[in-house]
C-alpha cells in the first residue's frame, strides 16, 4: 500500500495537543480536594496534577473536549492529549508511559497479557459509541453500498466506479494507517480480515481522509461519525446496506444504538488497576451526565 503525507494533517497528529490551565498551581499542598460529583473540585489542590491521554485519532477532539471542560473546574490539573492511533496509545499504556489510552477498538488478549506482565494491568472503560461513515465526494453520483461492495472496493477486487452505478472512473481508496484502531476495526468487520488493496493510500489522520475526499471527485474513505458530522458540507456520507435485501441505512445516533447501521463500534478509555485517584476522578467525569453530554455535542453517541 502507498503511504502519503498530508502536511496539514500530519501537523495535527504528530504534534502533541497540550491543554494547559495553570491557574492555582505552584503550591506544595497535595490534598485531593473535594469533588461535588460533576467533576468540579470545590477545594482545589495547590499542586499541579498531570494526566496524559494517548491514542485514537478518531477520539482526539472528543478527549480534548473532555479535558478542557474538566480543567475548567479543576484548575490545578494539566491534561495532555496525544494522538497517533489506538495501537500507539495501548502500547504506551502497556509500557507505562501514559496514564490513559484512548482506543477505538478493544484491547487484544495478547495486549492485555503484556500489560499485566509489565505491572500495568488494563481496566476497560466504555465511554461512547461511534458509527463508521463511508465518505465520498459530493459530486460522486453513487447512492449507497452493501458491505460486500465496500469489501470489494477496499480489497481492490473492484476498481471502477461504473461497477457501482457511477461513471467510468478509477476508484481512489483512502485508508487510515495500520496503527489506527479504525483501520483495524474496518479490516475485521468490513473486509472480513482480508488485506487492504495495495493501491490504498494510507493517510496519517482522519482529517487527511476528509481533505482528500473533499478535493478528489473519485476518492472514497471511512471516517468516524463525529468527524463526518463536522465535515458534512465538504463530503457526502453514503448509506450502507447489510446485504442486497436490506435497506440502505445512514449512520446516526438512532441507527447505531438500534444496530441497524452495520458499521458501528464502541470507544474506550483504558486505565490501569494501579491508576491514581486523580485519573479515576477524570474517568468518573467522562462517565457522568456532564461528560456524556460532551459526547453528544462532539457528534458521538452516548453509551
Amino acid at each position: 500500500m502507498k503511504k502519503i503525507n498530508i502536511f496539514s494533517a500530519a501537523i495535527a497528529t504528530i504534534g502533541t495537543v497540550a491543554l494547559l490551565l495553570t491557574a492555582g498551581c505552584g503550591g506544595q499542598n497535595g490534598n485531593a480536594g473535594t469533588n461535588n460529583g460533576n467533576g468540579e473540585n470545590t477545594n482545589p489542590q495547590t499542586q499541579t496534577v498531570n494526566i496524559t491521554i494517548t491514542g485514537s485519532d478518531s477520539m482526539l477532539h472528543l478527549c480534548n473536549n473532555w479535558a478542557e471542560e474538566f480543567m475548567k473546574n479543576n484548575k490545578n490539573y494539566m491534561i495532555t492529549v496525544n494522538g497517533g492511533g489506538s495501537g500507539v496509545g495501548i502500547k504506551a499504556l502497556i509500557n507505562g508511559t501514559t496514564d490513559i489510552a484512548s482506543a477505538s477498538r478493544e484491547m487484544k488478549s495478547a495486549e492485555k497479557d503484556e500489560a499485566k506482565a509489565n505491572g500495568n494491568e488494563a481496566v476497560e472503560n466504555l465511554v461512547a459509541l461511534d458509527g463508521i461513515a463511508i465518505a465520498i465526494n459530493p459530486e460522486n453520483p453513487v447512492k449507497d453500498f452493501t458491505t460486500v461492495q465496500l469489501k470489494d472496493i477496499f480489497t481492490g477486487k473492484k476498481t471502477n466506479w461504473k461497477d457501482f452505478g457511477g461513471p467510468d472512473q478509477k476508484i481512489i481508496i483512502l485508508s487510515r494507517e495500520s496503527s489506527s484502531g479504525t483501520y483495524q476495526f474496518f479490516q475485521e468487520h468490513v473486509l472480513a480480515k482480508e488485506n487492504y488493496a495495495q493501491t490504498a493510500l494510507l493517510m496519517p489522520a482522519t482529517s487527511a481522509i476528509i481533505d482528500s475526499v473533499a478535493q478528489d471527485k473519485w476518492a472514497i474513505g471511512y471516517v468516524g461519525l463525529g468527524y463526518a458530522s463536522e465535515a458534512s458540507s465538504r463530503i457526502k456520507v453514503v448509506p450502507v446496506k447489510k446485504d442486497n435485501a436490506s435497506p440502505a441505512v445512514m449512520p446516526s445516533e438512532a441507527t447505531v444504538k438500534d444496530k441497524t447501521y452495520p458499521i458501528a463500534r464502541a470507544l474506550y478509555l483504558y486505565t490501569k488497576t494501579t491508576s491514581t485517584s486523580d485519573t479515576t476522578k477524570f474517568i468518573d467525569f467522562v462517565l457522568s451526565p456532564d461528560g456524556q453530554n460532551i459526547v453528544k455535542e462532539a457528534g458521538y453517541i452516548t453509551k
